[in-house]
């Protein structure tokens, strides 16, 4: 050590310390520093020279040595029991009750001698004093203590079981915000000195970093204790009498030790999760992060929010310029429907004019009619001729007709119905034909049935009966023919086949029917012979329509119902309830071309119609 003061170096001395120094002797000036300042600041303060503070420091520790050694308790050695000696306090036996388990191997040596020269039974005998024989002495008990804190094996396995050592838990109901870190940090000074890491951190103060709270609690959670408990082992292994007995003893020691070591662990680890419940650092950090939470849950939210009301300004921005152009476009087609509309009305408008210019034409050149059935026959030919031509053949034949030359306008009328008929007889021939050639084929193969003229007209009344949208209607079509004609063997196939067949050749069998209607209305008039020439002076007025002049010379009209006057029979059967008095007269007011006798016949047919569509509807549902 370097003594505060003024040295004086010799030249050899300087060369030492310095080799490139070549002058005369001179005189260093040293600073103390550390402890050495702290040594001299107290002998300056006490006005003690150095060789008195190092008598001083000799004097201390020899006197520490002698209170160590003075720590004898005559009465605790004589009551000890040579027998017992494993429950005895072996810290007090040696005299250092205080120091415990901070005795260092020296002062334990030292203790040990101390007690050697003043209680062995030699010296005791010496100074007259009772000494028991062998092993009975007391004498025993110190040798036992040295021998068990003497061995630092054996001094270990007794400090793990120190009687003097408080494993007492602070309970969480007695613990406040003011005397947590009292209490904890206690608590575990007191349980640190079992750790295996000497570097155990500290409990802290309210103002400790969560970092460092967190790094407290890991370590105590995963805290390596190297207490252990083979001093309290019930039985020694080395007094079994062979190896087997030895091994059971030593098995029976493990899981006692095994036992108390999770007893211990459970001790610790109820320590600190008695002292992370009662934290006030920690739940205060918990507020923290939860408000931290929080707050980022709410910018989340809001920012979310945001985006979506950014994303809904769009869409409607979007929606809106849709919309608009939209609207724009339904104004444009409503502006071209309008004028296609308007165009369309117009030409109705001068197609219908036309019409009737023409009706009136040939009417008031009396048909054309050389007799009455001449005259009945171009009445047809009339409306069937205002309902086929096209406007530019109607202003063609009107121009004619308005000429004034009768022959002329007799040649083209009949030239336009010549013309009628050919192309009916042409359509009905190319569909007759493609009818034959079909039907050869079909028959040819032999994979379609034949169909009689009953089965044809009951397939036409079942389609009419039972439309499109039926379920399983051609399955119900085919029920329904064979419960009118019992001998026909029609499946759903066969019907569904015809069924297309039949409307390829509409045009021609519906050209059919009305000839066969207006042949029967001919074959009627003749067989009443109700007809008679109008008077002179009578107006034609009264064969404004065929339909009309069929009900006045007849009372009925055979020809087949049309969908306008189909519309006007239900709508006038609404109108009209089964209660009201003379409801067919009034029902047969609204549909000029019909009488009463034919709304009564025709609503027959309808009931008739609908209870076959039931029974044939069961029927396909039985079959199933």
């Amino acid at each position: 050590m370097r003594r505060a003061g003024v040295w004086a170096v010799g030249r050899e001395g300087i060369n030492n310390w310095f080799p490139d120094y070549k002058s005369t002797p001179c005189t260093i000036k040293v600073e103390p520093a550390g402890r050495w300042y702290e040594a001299l600041c107290t002998r300056r303060r006490h006005k003690h020279s150095l060789s008195h503070h190092s008598i001083q420091s000799s004097t201390s520790e020899e006197s520490e040595e002698e209170e160590v050694e003075g720590e004898d308790n005559e009465a605790l050695l004589l009551g000890l029991d040579p027998k017992e000696w494993k429950n005895q306090d072996h810290y007090a036996v040696l005299g250092l009750g205080k120091l415990r388990y901070k005795a260092t191997e020296n002062q334990i040596k030292k203790a040990y001698k101390a007690m050697v020269l003043k209680h062995h039974p030699d010296k005791r005998k010496s100074r007259g004093l009772t000494v028991k024989e062998g092993e009975d002495d007391y004498f025993t008990c110190i040798t036992r203590a040295h021998e068990i804190l003497g061995n630092p094996v054996k001094r270990m396995s007794y400090d793990s079981v120190d009687p003097l050592f408080d494993e007492d838990i602070p309970s969480t109901s007695d613990i406040t915000k003011s005397n947590f870190y009292t209490i904890f940090t206690s608590a575990f000074d007191r349980n640190a000195r079992w750790s295996k890491k000497k570097r155990v951190p500290s409990l802290g103060t309210d103002s400790t970093s969560i970092e460092e709270v967190n790094k407290f609690y890991s370590f105590w959670y995963e805290f390596d204790s190297w207490r252990e408990f083979s001093y309290l082992d019930e039985e020694e292994k080395e007094k079994g009498e062979n190896r087997e007995e030895r091994r059971w003893i030593e098995k029976q020691n493990k899981a006692a030790r095994q036992k108390r070591k999770k007893e211990e662990m459970t001790r610790i680890r109820s320590l600190v999760d008695n002292a992370y419940s009662c934290d006030p650092r920690i739940q205060r950090f918990k507020e923290e992060e939860k408000e931290k939470k929080e707050a980022q849950r709410r910018a989340k939210k809001e920012a979310a929010r945001q985006k979506a009301e950014e994303e809904e300004k769009l869409k409607r921005e979007a929606e809106e310029e849709e919309r608009k152009k939209r609207e724009k476009e339904e104004e444009e087609a409503k502006a071209q429907a309008a004028a296609a509309k308007k165009e369309k009305e117009a030409q109705k408008k001068i197609m219908k004019k036309e019409k009737k210019t023409f009706r009136n034409l040939i009417k008031e050149s009396d048909y054309f009619a050389e007799s009455e059935d001449d005259r009945v026959k171009n009445m047809a030919d009339t409306d069937r001729l205002a309902e086929w031509m096209s406007l530019l053949k109607l202003q063609t034949i009107n121009e004619v007709l308005t000429s004034g030359d009768k022959e002329k306008s007799k040649s083209a009328f009949l030239s336009e119905v010549d013309d009628l008929n050919k192309h009916i007889e042409e359509e009905k021939r190319k569909q007759l034909e493609a009818l034959q050639k079909q039907s050869g084929g079909d028959n040819s193969g032999g994979s379609r049935k034949a169909w009689s003229e009953k089965e044809i007209q009951m397939l036409i009344k079942g389609v009419n009966v039972f439309p499109a949208g039926t379920k399983e209607r051609w399955e119900v079509i085919a029920s329904f023919i064979k419960q009118h004609i019992t001998s026909s063997n029609k499946n759903a196939k066969d019907v569904l086949a015809k069924a297309k067949e039949l409307q390829k050749n509409d045009l021609a069998l519906k050209h059919d029917a009305d000839k066969n209607a207006f042949e029967n209305f001919e074959k009627k008039v003749k067989s009443t012979d109700v007809q008679a020439k109008p008077k002179e002076g009578v107006t034609s007025e009264r064969f404004e329509s065929i339909g009309e002049q069929l009900i006045r010379e007849t009372g009925s009209n055979p020809a087949p119902w049309s969908a306008d006057e189909q519309k006007l029979l239900e709508q006038a059967l609404k109108t009209y309830g089964a209660s009201t008095p003379e409801r067919w007269e009034k029902i047969s007011e609204c549909i000029p071309s019909r009488s009463k006798k034919d709304c009564m016949k025709r609503y027959k047919e309808l009931c008739e119609m609908v209870r076959a569509k039931k029974a044939a509807q069961e029927a396909a549902a039985k079959k199933k």
